[in-house]
């Protein structure tokens, strides 16, 4: 179970050395003891730990401002409120996938319900090396987040996200210095300017979610894609225009020895498993 939960909330992670997000192991990186994530709630900064006690049931514990609202957040975070209705049937069309659901059944996804802090790492992500974008998200969350509150057991580095002022005001030099060319600092202000509006998403359907992001100069259907599959767990909603997921889910599910790959071939592979697409790509992935 402990395992479980850290791999339902890896998808919430930014890289190994996520300062909002740390695994905590047992002595000598033995099972995973605990995994504690960082927000800026609607009501302030909180730091959350997600622990399995041994035979025990998963138990949730907060500080800060921010606790209550991570507390009831919690069950959705660790996939509690996914729905999974009809997809065995969809799966089993498929024997890799089939395969994929017999050996996590338990496989939820997570949802965050925090709009903004799903976008700005996404925004960090376009159409650079995963590498970059996690040492850009972790050198400004290092300069420019807050000391998250909590135990001083708590894993040492823990920090609060930058507010979207701190994010407006980061100067031209320091987001050059994290890697982070013009364009993509611009969207992330740009963002920042329009954080009420953008937190309120969270109450939307994916779909009206997803279009309302897109407005915003900068943010794409991959942007909104990956930040909705992160505050939404959105089951349905696929990255198109992934520089490399195609190439993966038509190796996975096309036909053997046709090595042609695009965002429509993967999509027309991926729709018999409509309503539960990115769900389909994220257990595929994960057999690998």
């Amino acid at each position: 179970m402990p395992a479980q939960i850290a791999r339902t909330l890896r998808m919430q992670r930014h890289g190994a050395a996520d300062p909002t997000h740390r695994v905590e192991y047992g002595p000598d990186d033995g099972p995973v003891r605990a995994v504690w994530r960082t927000a800026l709630t609607p009501r302030g900064p909180g730091t959350l730990r997600v622990r399995v006690p041994a035979g025990g049931e998963v138990e949730l514990t907060a500080w800060g401002p921010g606790a209550a609202w991570l507390l009831e957040q919690g069950p959705a975070l660790l996939g509690a409120h996914d729905d999974l209705a009809g997809f065995a049937e969809l799966a089993a069309s498929h024997p890799l996938l089939a395969e994929a659901h017999r050996r996590r059944p338990e496989f939820r996804l997570s949802r965050c319900g925090q709009v903004l802090q799903s976008l700005i790492p996404s925004i960090l992500e376009q159409k650079v090396t995963t590498t970059s974008a996690h040492d850009a998200w972790r050198r400004l969350v290092h300069r420019y987040g807050t000391p998250a509150p909590g135990p001083e057991s708590m894993p040492r580095g823990l920090r609060i996200p930058p507010t979207p002022r701190a994010w407006m005001l980061i100067p031209s030099w320091e987001w050059r210095r994290a890697e982070v060319d013009g364009k993509r600092a611009e969207t992330v202000i740009r963002a920042c300017q329009r954080s009420a509006a953008i937190e309120r998403l969270a109450a939307l359907p994916v779909e009206e979610a997803a279009a309302r992001l897109q407005t915003i100069q900068g943010i794409g259907p991959w942007t909104a894609a990956e930040t909705l599959q992160r505050s939404h767990g959105a089951a349905d909603l696929v990255s198109v225009g992934d520089l490399h997921l195609p190439r993966l889910i038509c190796g996975i599910l096309g036909t053997p020895g046709d090595r042609r790959y695009d965002d429509a071939k993967m999509m027309a592979l991926l729709e018999p498993f409509a309503p539960h697409r990115q769900r389909a790509v994220r257990l595929l992935l994960q057999r690998r």
